[in-house]
């Protein structure tokens, strides 16, 4: 690391910390030569690649933006949609990856989205799974309601003590 103010090649690490939310390093360094002090921050770069094969930096407002499309009129406040964003990074940084394929991120998001809501999920699976029929959506519709009524359905060993109508 070279100093900023003399340039020599060589730099001492006086402190160490955690930044923002634990996606990068702030690094207090001080120069042997010079003696003047200076701030580091060390992030690791995750890449999207695009249809046309060019590279971009992962952004989280881009996939806010993307979701927030296909969450239009349905009850999503800015902070759901934040927390969706940061665990899709999440999710994608775990996996180890430097590269991503766009397509690879916009599946990632469909987990996280069902969660928080499902027509959302619905909306947003429809471009990403390339729905191309009615069939398609009822077999997602299906799917969906597998789910909740697995969820549904209580611990074995647990009473269900819902009366019956009939």
């Amino acid at each position: 690391m070279y100093c900023p103010f003399c340039r020599n090649p060589d730099s001492r690490v006086v402190d160490s910390r955690m930044a923002d939310d634990g996606s990068a390093i702030r690094r207090r360094r001080q120069c042997p030569e010079c003696g003047r002090r200076f701030t580091t921050v060390e992030t690791t770069s995750l890449s999207v690649i695009k249809r046309s094969g060019v590279g971009e930096p992962f952004s989280r407002s881009k996939v806010i933006n993307g979701v927030r499309k296909a969450c239009q009129g349905r009850p999503v406040s800015e902070d759901d949609l934040a927390l969706l964003a940061q665990e899709v990074e999440e999710q994608i940084r775990s996996s180890g990856a430097a590269e991503i394929d766009a397509h690879e991120v916009g599946l990632v998001i469909l987990g996280p989205l069902q969660k928080l809501d499902k027509v959302a999920y619905l909306r947003f699976a429809s471009v990403y799974q390339a729905f191309e029929s009615l069939e398609d959506f009822e077999s997602a519709i299906a799917l969906l309601r597998q789910e909740e009524d697995a969820q549904a359905v209580p611990a074995k060993g647990t009473r269900n003590t819902e009366k019956s109508p009939l």
